[in-house]
């Protein structure tokens, strides 16, 4: 099989294609990134003589505009995986690539899926797509009225025109009422998809999964395919990595943090709220700093335990049961 890595920025692509693995030929080109910029992949594709269904295609799932192009590779028939943008500037780092370049990155990419062979990625149901759509829009306009606040409160706190004040309040009001228009938007898509509606009354019976985040691990468990938990939690960044050698080197397990990084301040919020609301998880915290653990490293099991929750009710179909948990946790002790 071919291997055929993309680096994809805004506006151009550049490709990497090897024919006989990382020692074999290679056949570089630059194409735009625009709404022709599947038909011209494949076409490229074809000039190589070769079919779409013959090739791996690799590239870094970063941003969005990597998007239209996976979706329309996918449906070509191409087998497309999407590399973590950390592992494979390690796995660079590792080849000996030092120099980073679009060119190199695109032949980095190439390798990666020669060597590594990445598994193959599926799109997300057209219904979790339109969702996250939503819960992109609705994440940006809740950031715009963040800022609009706080450019009022030092609005406030100045001598500051009144005209300026009366704009940001208008503004504020605008974005208010976009904010209840997309939650509507959002209650109206969960009504007409029942099997998300449940998916979703499932995570939220976990005390301290709120409305938001039980939206966000709607859409990044059912988009993805995820054998276990662990993946999940690892996908997410919640894993913890040793970092120990010899008797030298002993530093502080750590959060991997690999993955999207607003999910992890919204399990960080959830976690902090489960400390008050959260008997279970408040007696998971207490247990780990007993053991000498620091707080942000109890914090951050309670991050991971949210994920691995959440994986269970959608697993299993069932609702959070705490009392469930405690009295497996007894039969443990017990044993």
């Amino acid at each position: 099989m071919f291997q055929l890595g993309i680096d994809v920025s805004k506006n151009t692509l550049d490709l990497c294609l090897l024919r006989e693995g990382v020692k074999g030929k290679m056949k570089t080109r630059k194409l735009k990134n625009d709404v022709r910029a599947t038909s011209a992949v494949i076409n490229w594709l074809h000039k190589q003589h070769c079919e779409p269904v013959e090739v791996h295609i690799i590239m870094e799932a970063t941003g969005v505009y990597h998007e239209s192009l996976a979706f329309g590779l996918h449906n070509a028939g191409a087998r497309v995986s999407l590399a973590n943008p950390h592992r494979s500037r390690e796995f660079a780092r590792g080849m000996g690539m030092l120099m980073k370049n679009d060119q190199v990155d695109a032949y980095m990419l190439a390798c990666y899926g020669a060597l590594r062979e990445p598994l193959p990625w599926a799109p997300p149901p057209e219904n979790v797509r339109y969702l996250s759509s939503l819960l992109r829009r609705r994440d940006a306009l809740v950031a715009d009225r963040t800022r609009e606040k706080n450019r009022l409160e030092k609005c406030r706190a100045t001598d500051c025109p009144l005209v300026i004040s009366e704009s940001i309040e208008s503004m504020l009001l605008s974005l208010s009422s976009e904010l209840v228009h997309l939650d509507n938007l959002i209650e109206e898509h969960l009504e007409q998809y029942p099997e998300l509606k449940k998916d979703f009354d499932l995570l939220t019976s976990i005390k301290s999964v709120g409305f938001q985040l039980g939206l966000h691990m709607l859409v990044i468990l059912r988009g993805h395919n995820f054998d276990t938990a662990e993946q999940a939690a690892a996908f997410l960044g919640v894993v913890p990595v040793e970092k120990s050698s010899g008797s030298s080197v002993n530093g502080k397990p750590r959060l991997s943090k690999i993955g999207p990084p607003e999910i992890r301040a919204k399990l960080y919020l959830a976690s902090l709220c489960g400390l008050r609301f959260n008997p279970v998880m408040k007696a998971m915290y207490e247990r780990l700093c007993q053991r000498g653990k620091a707080k942000m490293c109890a914090i951050g099991a309670l991050m991971r335990k949210l994920v691995h929750w959440c994986y269970g009710v959608l697993n299993t179909q069932r609702p959070f049961n705490p009392e469930h948990l405690s009295n497996a946790r007894g039969m443990c002790m017990a044993t």
